[in-house]
Order: structure tokens, then C-alpha cells, then sequence
């Protein structure tokens, strides 16, 4: 089969590999319909998160039709399904309290050294995102291999086309859970940073859970367009400073939460984010801190802070004083996916929420790495990249 490989920094290309093959009862094999590039797959693009290997197929966001199965799966052949990037047992500690992005059995014992070394517990599975989270084959490909396939992938009705659900997968339930984490109360003002795509749906889910008025801030022009046609008020940080912007909206008192929807590649010419990246250049750093100092500087007193950002290795000048002072609340995680899916996929049927939007480009499998290209380099107008295996290369 076809699939998009990574062969080391701004360097993925399309490869000829084995097909893959059923090896655990509750495994199936999808063909996938559907696939697209996350803002986290920018991370393996940009060489940030360890533990990738040259020929590693990537892709977590992703459907398909079951054309295989285990003898334990729960799935049919013939299924439209969407399948979380997470991959959880269902039955382990963590499972069962519906915590599935901290599954204990996802992530197989010669590959959980890393996370152990470097998070002090062993990372969940995830499709197409490093050995440190299992060195699962991902599903920018023609097929992939869907472990506890009786557990994790939805099964879509009729009527519904990939374009409304693919979402599903990744983004949208991040997006969600990240405006949940804010525990929004009646009258509450929701700062996001960040208007990428899990920015933009954390915006539109804080909006649904009942904020009374969402603040977005970016740099992009159309992102911040975007934004505001989903009924947010915008902070171009390019124009002000966002913390006196903020107070200035807020009556002086600061927004009751904050969403840092950007995470560990944080950009702009503030001194600190300069300092941060000069020490990731020169491999002293990993993470540039900027909008985590920025959200617990600006929360008010008393405020919820949510962390759906990935951040995946070391910050300094965190204020943390700020942080205990404030008494601020802080929910971080990786989404559980699972339990989002099915509410998630009553509000897409129920016409409450719309995903449709966010698509920019689609695009044929084959033109993957133009797409991580382009993604990369103009992230303006490039807000979600589809891939559709079926299409030909001739399409683009």
C-alpha cells in the first residue's frame, strides 16, 4: 500500500510498504476514506517530539471502511467508522474511569521506557506519533491496522459524509474537553490562544457550553476572521498587548478562563519566547513557554486555566508564583476521545455543531508532504488539510 513516511526534519515523503495484517483478536483493518494533517503532526514535521524512526507511517486523524476483522472485534465489514487517535484497552484502571488517554495496556512494554524517564509514567497509545507512544503505523496511508477495535472506533449512519465527522477523530472532542477542563459558569468570559483548529473548536464548544463571551487571540488575520464569525471577540497580538487587552475587556478583573490551545511552539518576538527559541536551537530547550506564561499571568484571581496545547519536554520562567497566588486551576491531558464521541456525534447529526468549516485544502494521499508544506509555511490561509486516498494525484 501507499502511505506518508518520515524520514527526519521537513522530510516525509510517500512510500510503498506492507500492507498490514490482523495480529490480536479485536484488531480490523480499515481502508481509509478520509485522513488529515493535525497541528501536532507540525511537531514530528519540525523533528520535536523523540523517538521517531525513518519509515515511521504518521497520520492519528482518520476514517475508513472495516474491510477486516479479528475474531473478537465488534465491527463488521462494510462499517463507516472513525477511529480516536487514542488507543485504549477499555478495561484497565484508567479505562474504566473514562480516563482512555491514560490507558495502561495501549502502549507495549519495550516502548514505554521514554515516557516513564521522561513524564514518570509510561505514555498511552497513539497512531502515527513516535515509538514513545507505541510506534503505532498511522492512517495517512490506503489502510491501517486498528488495535481494540471493539472499544474504540464509532460507527457513522448514512447521510453522513466523511467531511462532517473526520473531525471526530482528534480535533473536535480536543476542542471540546479543552472548554469543559474550563468549567464554564453562567456569565463567564473564555480567553483562547491559539485560533488553529482545536482553537477554533474549543471557541465554538465554549460558546455551546454557555460562555457569554469568548476572546480569541492570534496573528492571522483569517484565523482571527474565522474566529469571529463563530461569534468571538479577537486580540491580534500583533496590535496590543494582550494582558492589558484582556483587562481592558474583562473590567480589569482578567477572563474566568484560559485555553492555551497553542502549546510548546509558541511564536512572536516577545523576549521571552526569543530566549526560549534561541535555547531550542541550540538543543538547550524544548518547549517555548511563551502563552503558558502569558495564560497564567492573565487568568483572574481564582480562574481555570485548560491546557489542550501539546507541550512534550521542559519550560523554565514558568510563573508559578502567579499560578499559587492567583489559586488558579490548571486540567491538562490528552483528549479521551472515546468519551466524547458518541454526544459529539448526536450534536453533528443534530445540525448544533458544524466541522465542515475548518477544511481549506483537500487534497490526494499522494500530495501529503506538499500539503505538510503548506500547512507548514502559511498557516494563515491553510487552516485543515484533508487527504483523500481515492483521489488521484492528477486531482490537486
Amino acid at each position: 500500500m501507499r502511505a506518508l513516511t518520515w524520514h527526519g526534519k521537513h522530510d516525509v515523503r510517500m512510500d510503498t510498504v506492507p500492507d498490514p495484517k490482523i495480529v490480536n483478536p479485536r484488531d480490523a483493518i480499515i481502508k481509509i476514506t478520509s485522513t488529515a494533517i493535525c497541528g501536532s503532526d507540525l511537531h514530528l514535521y519540525d523533528s520535536m517530539i523523540p523517538s521517531m524512526e525513518k519509515g515511521d507511517i504518521l497520520g492519528h486523524e482518520f476514517m475508513g471502511e472495516v474491510v477486516e476483522t479479528g475474531p473478537s472485534s465488534t465491527l463488521q465489514k462494510g462499517q463507516r467508522v472513525v477511529v480516536p487517535f487514542v488507543i485504549a484497552c477499555g478495561k484497565c484502571f484508567h479505562c474504566e474511569k473514562q480516563q482512555f488517554s491514560g490507558c495502561e495496556n495501549s502502549n507495549p512494554a519495550e516502548t514505554q521506557d521514554l515516557g516513564e524517564i521522561a513524564y514518570g509514567t509510561a505514555m498511552t497509545g497513539l497512531f502515527g506519533y513516535s515509538h514513545m507512544t507505541g510506534g503505532y503505523a498511522g492512517g495517512q496511508a490506503e489502510y491501517v491496522r486498528v488495535p481494540y477495535s471493539d472499544v474504540g472506533p464509532i460507527v457513522i449512519p448514512d447521510g453522513l459524509e466523511d467531511d462532517k465527522v473526520l473531525f471526530l477523530s482528534d480535533i473536535l472532542p480536543t476542542g471540546w474537553m479543552a472548554a469543559e477542563n474550563c468549567q464554564i459558569e453562567p456569565g463567564d468570559t473564555v480567553a483562547v490562544w491559539g485560533c488553529g483548529p482545536v482553537g477554533l473548536f474549543a471557541i465554538q464548544s465554549a460558546l455551546i457550553q454557555g460562555a457569554h463571551k469568548v476572546i480569541a487571540i492570534d496573528h492571522h488575520p483569517h484565523r482571527l476572521d474565522l474566529a469571529a464569525s463563530m461569534g468571538a471577540q479577537v486580540i491580534n497580538y500583533h496590535d496590543v498587548k494582550v494582558r492589558e487587552a484582556l483587562m481592558a475587556m474583562t473590567g480589569g478583573i482578567g477572563p474566568d478562563a484560559c485555553i492555551d490551545a497553542v502549546g510548546m511552539e509558541s511564536h512572536g518576538f516577545s523576549f521571552d519566547n526569543v530566549v526560549d527559541a534561541v535555547k531550542v536551537a541550540t538543543r538547550l530547550g524544548t518547549d517555548r513557554a511563551h502563552v503558558l506564561r502569558e495564560v497564567l499571568m492573565a487568568c483572574r484571581t481564582g480562574g481555570r486555566v485548560s491546557i489542550p496545547g501539546v507541550y512534550g519536554g521542559m519550560g523554565d520562567k514558568i510563573p508559578i508564583g502567579a499560578l499559587m497566588e492567583k489559586g488558579l486551576q490548571i486540567r491538562t491531558g490528552q483528549t479521551h476521545v472515546h468519551k466524547y464521541l458518541r454526544p459529539l456525534l448526536d450534536l453533528i447529526g443534530e445540525g448544533v455543531i458544524d466541522t465542515t468549516f475548518l477544511i481549506s485544502h483537500r487534497l490526494p494521499l499522494e500530495s501529503a508532504p506538499d500539503g505538510y508544506k503548506m500547512f507548514k509555511e502559511n498557516q494563515n490561509e491553510v487552516t485543515k488539510v484533508v487527504l483523500k486516498p481515492d483521489w488521484q494525484k492528477e486531482a490537486a
